[in-house]
């Protein structure tokens, strides 16, 4: 507190008085920084056990199998496009033939098929998007450790020589 505190000799009490009011106002409504602790403890809880479900590569022959055929559907289409502009100039009459026939198909099965590829395309993206660590992420991951850390109970806390409020406030934390 202030000189004036000491002077007049309420720093001790004035301080003691806004921790029992801070008590008693936690009673009635919540503790948003408390909250907003208790949230990034959860989260960093959370974040830790999906990164351990990651952590072993599991790289069986079937598995290499299927994600080769996963990344085939990109390169197929590029190149049965590029081989549909090759196939309309070595045959004119059989790609006309073709592209007729194409026309009969309905146009709600089209719409289906634009469905089907923007669907794929569009969740490999998000799943990549999904993926990317922001510069601004860098420095916020935490770990349960360090989580932990900020939230002990340190002996220069108004009740480190309280037991009883010691263990109150470990089982309010945990």
């Amino acid at each position: 507190m202030g000189m004036i505190d000491r002077f007049i000799g309420l720093g001790q009490g004035v301080t003691a008085l806004g921790s029992a009011a801070t008590g008693v106002a936690e009673v009635f409504t919540q503790n948003a920084t408390r909250r907003m602790e208790l949230d990034e403890e959860a989260y960093a809880r959370a974040i830790n056990e999906f990164g351990q479900e990651f952590q072993a590569s599991r790289g069986g022959l079937f598995d290499g199998f299927v994600n080769g055929l996963n990344r085939l559907p990109r390169p197929l289409l590029a190149l049965g496009t590029m081989g549909l502009f090759v196939y309309a100039m070595v045959e004119p009459q059989g790609f006309g033939l073709r592209m007729v026939g194409l026309q009969q198909v309905p146009e709600p099965l089209w719409w289906l098929l634009g469905a089907i590829v923007g669907f794929y395309f569009g969740a490999r993206e998000a799943h990549y998007f999904r993926g990317r660590v922001w510069p601004s992420q860098k420095a916020t991951v935490t770990t349960t450790q360090q989580v932990a850390a900020t939230t002990a109970v340190r002996p220069d806390d108004d009740f480190a020589d309280n037991a009883a409020l010691r263990d109150w406030v470990t089982t309010l934390r945990g």
